[in-house]
């Protein structure tokens, strides 16, 4: 195992906020037909909902905590959107502009602006935020009669952040 420095520290920093994007975008790709729409109940947000409001989350508080790095936000949080491609496109270009506030942040010192005490903090917030809607997303579709086999989901969600071929 390599002895810890900035340099590899920062990159499984960065690597970690890689692997749970890319669990989110494995997740909205494996969605059975119909999956966007379904609900845990009927007064509940729907699957497409939870994504266009992680989106959103991920660039409201880069605008408040890092607004040299902000991108433009969805005027409205929690929208309908029924086209998986532009969801993915969407999450990819909004994890970019994230991972750019923590490589900055981390390197330079600066202080987040509005909220956390340490970027490493807005890190967590996001995965945490991210898991707990992954988790809600999961209980809809079984809720719709849409579950995932586990063995089918693992190798895209738990199996990327175990794979250890990604960071040395």
């Amino acid at each position: 195992m390599p002895q810890p420095n900035e340099d590899n520290l920062l990159s499984a920093v960065l690597d970690s906020w890689d692997r749970n994007n890319r669990i989110m975008v494995n997740l909205l790709r494996a969605l059975p037909a119909g999956g966007l729409d379904a609900r845990v109940m009927p007064s509940s947000p729907s699957v497409t909902e939870m994504f266009t409001h992680i989106i959103y989350v991920r660039l409201v508080f880069v605008e408040e905590d890092a607004s040299e790095h902000a991108a433009p936000v969805p005027a409205r949080e929690w929208v309908r959107d029924t086209d998986p491609d532009r969801i993915a496109a969407s999450l990819e270009s909004s994890a970019r502009v994230v991972r750019n506030v923590l490589d900055d942040r981390l390197r330079s010192g600066v202080p987040m602006q509005l909220h956390y005490d340490h970027p490493l903090l807005f890190l967590q917030h996001m995965i945490w935020h991210e898991g707990y809607h992954h988790g809600q997303i999961k209980l809809a579709l079984k809720a719709a009669g849409l579950p995932f086999d586990d063995e089918q989901i693992g190798p895209g969600t738990w199996g990327v952040w175990m794979d250890k071929s990604s960071v040395s």
